[in-house]
């Protein structure tokens, strides 16, 4: 059994809170992990738009976002400005990259990627992942070479930029196994390693789950057996803060059952891009959350590698 960790950091105050405890709690353990961050301003509050769309009412209600966020936090891009998070918070990304860990982009503003990408056109989205581009080197002194997009929203430029960028990998969508990705004909050559495995958020407060037992309905999802293991996402505001404890159960979990805990590089690493299966990207709801997410799709016909 593998396990890869997805570590996506939203908000200055994950950076700054929730990824050092993130750190000694995955030095403790012996882990490594990806860490995906959000580069540019915090909008956190402007995610309240959101407010009509299906399901979020009962999402908010359910996992309790002020605890996990704070009023601060909920208040930048409204009533506060939204603080610029690389700038904030370099010296803290920088010490993610120096204690072993794989670092890559998640978004340059995270809430405006997340709501609008899947509508937008190429000179919009180009400027999007340019600018987080940008604040990344400016943070690092290199380029990133894996691009993880925030809500899991992508749109067909995204992925075509993707390639022409020149990242090794991304992780933009929901599946079950590493795959190059075609959307509404356009395909890229840049791999998609999928997030395989639910989140905390869209777990907890379902179907009897709790912040109590919710390590044990994922332990039971991770030993479903697929081709490169599972993918885990977990939030530097959720599992390193409020919901710590659950990550450390879940780490004790995997360790005692000789699980090989990984980066998403790890993963890339084991792959030859060659013999990909080429797959559509497409859209589907995700019980526990609001509003449609990119996933791996059908296998795009005549294209069974990226060979071929």
């Amino acid at each position: 059994m593998a396990v890869a960790l997805k570590v996506d950091v939203d908000t200055l105050r994950g950076t700054l809170e929730g990824v050092p405890a993130l750190l000694r709690l995955f030095d403790e353990y012996r882990v490594r992990a990806t860490f995906l961050f959000s580069l540019g301003p915090d909008h956190t509050g402007r995610a309240l738009r959101r407010v009509f769309r299906p399901g979020f009412l009962a999402k908010v209600r359910r996992t309790s976002v002020t605890s996990h966020y704070g009023i601060k936090t909920l208040l930048y891009g409204t009533l506060l400005p939204g603080p610029h998070i690389g700038r904030r918070a370099g010296e803290m990304m920088r010490s993610v990259g120096a204690a072993g860990h794989e670092v890559g982009i998640h978004c340059y503003d995270h809430i405006k990627w997340q709501d609008f990408v899947a509508r937008r056109d190429r000179d919009w989205t180009r400027l999007e992942m340019e600018r987080a581009e940008a604040a990344f080197e400016e943070v690092f002194g290199f380029a990133a070479k894996v691009h993880g997009a925030a809500g899991w929203q992508i749109n067909a430029h995204a992925l075509a930029l993707e390639e022409e960028i020149g990242f090794d990998y991304a992780s933009d969508v929901r599946g079950r196994f590493a795959f190059r990705p075609d959307l509404q004909g356009r395909g890229s050559r840049c791999p998609q390693i999928p997030t395989t495995l639910p989140t905390l958020d869209e777990l907890i407060g379902r179907e009897g789950i709790t912040e109590q037992n919710v390590h044990q309905y994922l332990f039971a999802e991770s030993q479903r057996v697929l081709p490169q293991g599972h993918v885990y996402t977990l939030h530097a505001e959720l599992e390193g803060m409020k919901l710590l404890p659950v990550m450390e159960r879940l780490l004790v979990m995997w360790k005692g059952s000789h699980c090989d805990i990984q980066t998403l590089g790890d993963v890339y690493r084991s792959l030859d891009p060659t013999r990909l299966p080429v797959h559509q990207v497409g859209w589907a709801e995700i019980p526990g959350r609001s509003g449609y997410l990119a996933v791996q799709g059908a296998p795009v016909p005549g294209l069974r590698t990226a060979s071929t």
